[in-house]
């Protein structure tokens, strides 16, 4: 296990020495080489796709000062954009106060649907699958026995009526304990060897055979309290309340309060191998659950003033299967969270999720989302200016004083730099 989190002082020093301190904090027994260099030979990404012509690199860095549940954890984030591994490492810090952020999880349980078209009655239909529910467990657990071993396995059967566009139709959902595993080929194996007994006893035809990635029997669920003297002070908490309510009650302010969510999610699902994908539609269709698309977390002020943020959503990620074990960094970045489930990861995803949405409402209810932001994101602009060495920092510190982080002052910061030496 980590000896601490508390990692301060990483951005002053170098790439490598970077990843030693990882490695020490850890225990010192860990390769995290594979996320040297491209972490992925051409030769390994032209088995991992089709019609590979070459890759492309996405910075990886490490969330500092998380605790979750109790347990240091250094987190590997790998994203594009600027000022979120700072973020999350800012909060986490401002929680430890209180022990970090705590998470619970259901079971990991994934769901694959199966419809039914031209039955004549519906819900005698319903029924007739249902007496028959052991049978259609059974024959799902014969198609992975290996799963059923391990202790996973088909757990139960729903049957829903939908009300089309198209008429009546039934849906049956098989309900699929994936253990350590994402789940999504597992599940789908396993309705399409039920959909033909399925359609018989309904006295009809299947079509689609599919899971769902509205995975909403496999939540994770995080919650966090921050002192007000470690966020900016009571006002600032009232005014994140305030802020984050807004996102609750309107669309599209959810729309921007969950994608900050999902900078956090996002980053740590990519660089752990996972699908994002499955993560991000899993998340927005449970955001929207009740009708109207809504903010994944909540934020309130406990009885001694506390800031209070909690999380819920599905969180279908895995540990076993695809790039989690067939990518080399992504193995790397999975052994360096130290988790032994895919449970686990699945919380510390999701607090990193939270984590970097209190970073977000923070900098919106204080100094505003800009500040921060564009500070970090002044660097990028400078290299895109052409700025090299030392004369990024240089360049980024200019534009960040005239409040102008654009390309074309950049240039101008550039030569002028240039022309005093």
């Amino acid at each position: 296990m980590a000896s601490t989190s508390r990692l301060s002082g990483l951005r002053n020093i170098s790439v490598d020495e970077r990843r030693a301190a990882v490695a020490e904090a850890i225990g010192g027994d860990i390769d995290l080489t594979p996320l040297a260099g491209d972490g992925l030979s051409i030769e390994q990404a032209d088995r991992m796709i089709e019609n590979v012509i070459g890759q492309i690199g996405i910075p990886v860095g490490v969330a500092t000062n998380v605790i979750v549940n109790g347990r240091d954890v250094l987190v590997p984030m790998a994203t594009e954009e600027p000022s979120v591994v700072a973020a999350v490492s800012n909060i986490a810090r401002m929680a430890r106060r209180f022990g970090g952020i705590v998470t619970t999880s259901t079971e990991p349980l994934m769901q694959a649907q199966v419809q039914l078209l031209d039955i004549a009655d519906p819900q005698g239909a319903r029924a007739r699958i249902l007496e028959a529910r052991d049978e259609i467990l059974t024959l799902a657990n014969e198609q992975d026995p290996m799963l059923v071993q391990v202790g996973g396995g088909a757990r139960d059967l729903l049957v829903r009526t939908i009300h089309g566009i198209l008429g009546d139709h039934l849906v049956v959902h098989l309900v699929v304990n994936v253990g350590d595993a994402m789940g999504a080929n597992a599940v789908n194996t396993m309705a399409e060897a039920i959909a033909p007994r399925l359609a018989e006893i309904a006295r009809g035809r299947s079509l689609l055979r599919i899971l769902t990635n509205l995975a909403d029997l496999r939540v994770t669920r995080a919650r966090v309290a921050i002192h007000p003297d470690e966020i900016g002070g009571s006002e600032v908490v009232a005014n994140m309340v305030t802020g984050a309510n807004l996102a609750y009650d309107d669309p599209y302010r959810a729309a921007t309060h969950n994608k900050g969510i999902m900078n956090g999610i996002s980053a740590v699902a990519l660089a752990t191998g996972n699908d994002t994908r499955a993560v991000e539609a899993g998340a927005h269709s449970y955001a929207a659950r009740d009708g109207q698309y809504r903010a994944l977390s909540r934020f309130e002020q406990d009885a001694d003033g506390n800031l209070v943020a909690t999380l819920e959503l599905p969180m279908a990620v895995g540990l076993v299967g695809g790039a989690t074990k067939s990518h080399p960094a992504a193995r790397a970045a999975v052994a360096m969270t130290e988790v032994s489930t895919a449970r686990e990861l699945a919380e510390i995803i999701s607090a990193v999720g939270l984590l970097q949405n209190v970073a977000a409402v923070r900098a919106l209810a204080a100094e505003g989302i800009q500040r921060g932001h564009m500070g970090l994101h002044a660097r990028n602009v400078a290299v895109a200016a052409g700025a090299v060495g030392a004369e990024v920092d240089a360049v980024a510190a200019a534009l960040v004083a005239r409040r102008a982080v654009r390309s074309d002052i950049a240039v101008t910061v550039l030569a002028e730099l240039r022309a005093s030496e």
